[in-house]
């Protein structure tokens, strides 16, 4: 052991702690065993019988050495065998600099760290170091740590989640993790192998324990809704769009500079929480002034625009405003003159950049039309956004900046990044969202499978109904237990789904939503309404032939419009309203329009 080259070390140990003859072996190879025998006979000479061989092997105290390298990873590979994997990493600790020594410290650590979790409470808040991912010498043995480490995310779901049957997935999906460590625990590498063993049979208890509790719920009070409707959600209440946050995450984090970016989608798309929320996966590094247009109200003119968006920012950077009445006499050289003291500071004090986010963009468009600010505005917010690398616009609303009617937002084409579309979530987002509605409330009720699945088909995922209708079968739920007195499980199901969404109050509790997507299939291209009347009264949709022989005076664009605005979709060569909510509430209405 003493002439193997040091980077040869680990390797040479790990070949002789594959299948040793005696583990003992291993254990002396980490210690000086002439030392070892010299103080337990004095005069260094002792014939040993050999029936008395293994008493005297017994008898012998080693002690696992450190020093040099081949003695700290044969005590390394010992301390595994041992199952005492705190001394593993210890050991493992002074190698980390050879060939394969770092692979191993991290094997080490991961053990320790998953030997020492004996509980949910402890699996879910633990913390590994990333595995290592090429040239493996325990190739093996990282299979079974990569699905330890799949059981200590399900931990963390079963302790995020309040929804018994999000719950009982994570925990059924870990248990089955530890089972098929169990069933090929023989092609783990000897050394770790029965620690490994003993960890997955500890946690498969731990978990079976905590699955037999998830269906025990006792509801002695009306239940508060954690579902959002009409207003933005923040902080933990948000949910889901990880995509678009992840996308303006790396728009900012990884540009040089802070690009500008176009956010467009349906009404009552999300578009407001995701600008709210942004800043929480931006560590503070990038800061989102929020702006409302709609708030604006009755200006005057632009002075008092740019007093709004400058108010924001010095709230969110803590650096003052320009006094009023600089706006009044020079608006656009005063915003100028602020943005530029902005970028200064921010540079000063280490963030990367500022967003300004400008939502409901339209509006401008409307001031423009009204005389209210100057047809040169949007340039000049382009000048003001490529002055400095540290500032960026954000613009959301209805539509793309080529979707606008006037020429005015020709000037920000070329400042912003390809715009991004907030569309409808996916079916499994949607079911996620329902079921596990907050991450910080204690949410008791569950839905059955197909209760989830109609959730969907009626909302096609649009965030507002898909809330909406999670709080109505809240108050549905009280309603039946605390008013009516009516004993029921704390479970939602396909009849409570079509009761609710069959009642009055639900279409008028959403008619914001539904009027908002109404009145704008009135703009741009004509029979937009039209069209989606006469859909309205065939769910499976009519072909394009079918819908001018009914409509003969429509602009042939119509159906495009409804398309790129989320309204309505071709399938299989037929048209169809895509939220069938909507296309309910439009037959319901109709009446009206004749």
């Amino acid at each position: 052991m003493q002439e193997i080259p040091t980077e040869q070390v680990i390797y040479r140990v790990a070949q002789l702690a594959e299948d040793p003859f005696d583990w003992n072996l291993v254990c002396f190879a980490s210690a000086s065993l002439a030392n070892e025998l010299k103080q337990q006979f004095l005069d260094g000479f002792f014939v040993v019988p050999k029936r008395f061989k293994q008493n005297l092997l017994s008898r012998l105290d080693v002690n696992p050495q450190l020093d040099p390298p081949f003695r700290a990873a044969a005590a390394g590979f010992w301390y595994l065998h041992e199952q005492e994997s705190a001394q593993a990493k210890a050991a493992f600790s002074v190698t980390r600099s050879l060939d394969y020594g770092e692979e191993m410290y991290v094997l080490a650590d991961t053990l320790a760290r998953f030997d020492a979790a004996t509980n949910i409470t402890e699996i879910s808040a633990l913390q590994i170091l990333p595995f290592p991912t090429e040239s493996l010498l325990r190739p093996q043995t990282w299979v079974a740590l990569k699905n330890l480490s799949r059981v200590v995310e399900d931990a963390q779901k079963v302790q995020r989640s309040s929804s018994r049957q999000g719950r009982s997935f994570a925990i059924n999906r870990a248990i089955g993790e530890l089972r098929q460590i169990l069933d090929t625990s023989d092609t783990i590498q000897q050394a770790e192998r029965q620690l490994i063993i003993n960890i997955a049979q500890r946690w498969r208890t731990v978990l079976e324990r905590v699955a037999g509790e998830v269906g025990k719920v006792e509801i002695t009070t009306p239940v508060t809704s954690p579902y959002i409707v009409g207003d933005p959600v923040e902080g933990e209440n948000f949910v889901g769009r990880e995509d678009i946050i992840r996308q303006l995450e790396e728009i900012w984090q990884n540009a040089g500079h802070m690009q500008s970016v176009v956010l467009y989608g349906h009404r009552r798309m999300g578009k407001t929480s995701i600008l709210r929320n942004i800043t929480t996966g931006l560590d503070g590094k990038v800061q989102v002034a929020y702006v409302n247009l709609q708030t604006v109200g009755d200006i005057e003119d632009v002075s008092e625009v740019l007093m709004l968006i400058s108010d924001k920012i010095a709230r969110v950077t803590n650096i003052s405003s320009r006094p009023d009445a600089e706006f009044e006499n020079a608006p656009f050289r005063t915003f100028e003159r602020y943005l530029t003291q902005v970028a200064d500071e921010l540079t000063n004090n280490g963030v990367s950049g500022l967003i300004i986010a400008l939502d409901e963009f339209e509006t401008i468009e409307e001031l423009i039309s009204d005389k209210k600010i100057p047809q040169t505005f949007m340039r000049q917010l382009r000048t003001y956004a490529g002055m400095s690398s540290k500032i960026g616009f954000a613009l959301a609303g209805l539509h793309t900046l080529e979707e606008m009617t006037s020429d005015y937002f020709e000037a920000f084409y070329a400042s912003v990044t390809p715009p991004i579309k907030v569309s409808f979530m996916t079916e499994d987002d949607t079911k996620i969202i329902v079921a596990n509605p907050s991450s910080n409330v204690d949410f008791p009720l569950d839905y059955t499978p197909e209760a989830l699945t109609k959730i969907y088909a009626l909302t096609h995922g649009q965030p507002f109904l898909t809330q909406l209708v999670g709080s109505m079968l809240v108050r549905h739920y009280n309603n039946q237990m605390f008013q009516i007195g009516q004993k029921r499980e704390p479970v939602f199901t396909l009849d409570d789904v079509k009761q609710v969404t069959e009642s009055p109050n639900f279409f008028r509790n959403g008619n914001y939503y539904f009027d908002g997507v109404w009145r704008q299939a009135s703009q741009g291209a004509k029979g937009q309404q039209d069209i989606l009347k006469l859909l309205s009264a065939y769910p499976q949709g009519l072909t394009s032939d079918e819908i001018y022989q009914h409509i003969t005076n429509v602009d042939r664009e119509a159906l495009r419009t409804l398309k790129r605005h989320d309204v309505i979709q071709e399938k299989d060569g037929r048209w169809l309203i895509l939220v069938e909510l909507f296309r309910r509430w439009v037959g319901t209405v109709n009446h009206r329009f004749k």
